[in-house]
């Protein structure tokens, strides 16, 4: 039994919801199908969750958000038209987002999930309707009717424990099951939402629930590139890596796979492969618990940027009790969240997402680290990029750190920080964002040329 899920660029228009068809029908195994709110047909177009953004903010402000509303259902009855579908399926989304719209905007970001939400609910209802209309049974599954519980976090939810037996019972349901992604139901019967990209979560959710023998996940790439395609022309594809290593990488910025997604899946120990709606019969990247250590010393190479650094120096910094969290309080004290912390004896450097920052609260956090922790410098690093090298042979090979500082070196990128982590599977190297590209690049020289000419 296999739960498949699919991307927005999959279910864009009606004919990629076609191809969806095909793909699920052509595996007697593709049980459960998660959707995601229909994405870009093309470069300069907008997706679905986007036009009910800007629906639901029209609503919160004006009370009303007829144009934006129209945008919304204009997407779904272009799809509906392709598919020859009956006009009582448009009628069933008008009604039901209608009703939704119209709801209480008191608690506005519990009025944005509910809006968002609807985007892969009602992605849901198309795709089961065609389905039906093909002679193939099929049924769209509601969250709450399924037993997808989950905290009551607008726009962050977590899923609760109950949630993966009440979703057992899916297994013993008749046809094809069409599920929404991206949303549950909190305990109080309320829509709340999974962080943005949240439709991958679901899919990993309702593996581990119907414990499935395999999750795939279709999007719009062949594989997992070793490194940002963008930056490396015909990068090396990745034929299989470990959910280590694919969770280190979307954090550092791999866009195909949310980064919150492999989890459930992993505790399960299911095995996910990433493959293309647009070419299905390319083998694609799966995600194992373990694999061969075929590929040398690192697996793949991820940057991210907007990224400024607090550099803060005291002499016997490191005999201080009680430095390290007086440091963070201060943080915490402004809503600041921090990625990477690296130390020696006499000095800690705070990685933080730039955007948290702004002139004003800058000042005041230098001038509270300097009064309340008497230290001997402060110094704020902005515009940095962080770049991950990532994999699980980096444990049993010796060197790997000498041979990326001296490829940077060599390309002339000045390392601004390095980091790193306890389990040997990364390390991340901070440089500042205009040598991003270049940094990255020298990377894949190193650790992928050979590799490449081989190929």
């Amino acid at each position: 039994m296999k739960v498949v899920k699919f991307g927005g660029t999959s279910l864009a228009s009606g004919e990629q919801i076609e191809k969806v068809f095909h793909i699920v029908t052509s595996d007697t195994e593709r049980k459960v199908v998660v959707v995601s709110a229909p994405g870009k047909r093309y470069k300069d177009d907008t997706k679905v969750t986007d036009l009910l953004i800007a629906c639901a903010q029209a609503y919160i402000a004006n009370g009303n958000g007829k144009e934006q509303f129209e945008a919304v259902m204009d997407r779904y009855q272009d799809i509906a038209d392709y598919l020859e579908l009956s006009a009582d399926i448009i009628d069933r989304i008008s009604t039901d987002l209608l009703e939704i719209v119209n709801g209480d905007t008191s608690n506005p970001d519990k009025f944005m999930d509910a809006v968002k939400a609807s985007g892969e609910d009602n992605c849901a209802k198309l795709v089961a309707a065609y389905f039906n209309k093909q002679g193939v049974e099929a049924h769209y599954v509601n969250p709450k009717e399924a037993g997808l519980i989950v905290s009551d976090e607008p726009g962050n939810a977590q899923v609760l424990p109950d949630s993966y037996e009440n979703l057992r019972a899916l297994r013993d349901r008749s046809g094809i099951l069409i599920f929404p992604g991206f949303f549950g139901y909190s305990e109080n019967d309320e829509i709340v939402t999974f962080s943005r990209g949240g439709s991958d979560i679901t899919g990993s959710i309702l593996a581990n629930g119907i414990q499935a023998d395999i999750y795939e996940n279709f999007t719009d790439v062949d594989a997992v590139y070793a490194v940002n395609p963008n930056f490396v022309s015909e990068p090396r594809e990745i034929k299989e890596l470990t959910y280590q290593e694919m969770r280190e990488l979307s954090y550092a910025g791999f866009a195909v796979f949310h980064d919150e997604a492999l989890i459930p899946a992993f505790r399960a120990g299911i095995p996910v492969n990433i493959k293309n709606t647009n070419n299905p019969s390319a083998p694609g990247t799966k995600i194992v618990n373990e694999r061969k250590n075929t590929n040398g010393p690192v697996i793949g190479i991820a940057s991210d940027n907007g990224f400024c650094s607090i550099d803060v120096s005291k002499y016997l910094m490191n005999r201080e009790v009680g430095f390290g969290r007086k440091l963070l309080h201060i943080l915490e004290d402004y809503g600041l969240s921090y990625e990477h912390t690296p130390s020696g004896i006499d000095d800690i450097s705070v990685i933080v997402r730039q955007h948290q920052l702004n002139e004003e609260t800058e000042a005041q956090i230098v001038k509270r680290i300097q009064e309340e922790l008497t230290v001997d410098s402060v110094i704020v690093e902005h515009d940095l990029a962080m770049i991950m090298i990532v994999g699980e042979g980096m444990r049993s090979n010796v060197g790997t750190m000498a041979r990326a500082a001296a490829a940077l070196a060599r390309a002339g990128v000045n390392i601004e920080m390095i980091n790193q982590g306890s389990s040997e599977v990364s390390m991340m190297f901070g440089v500042k964002e205009v040598e991003e590209q270049k940094a990255v690049y020298a990377l894949y020289e190193e650790f992928f040329a050979v590799s490449v000419v081989e190929r």
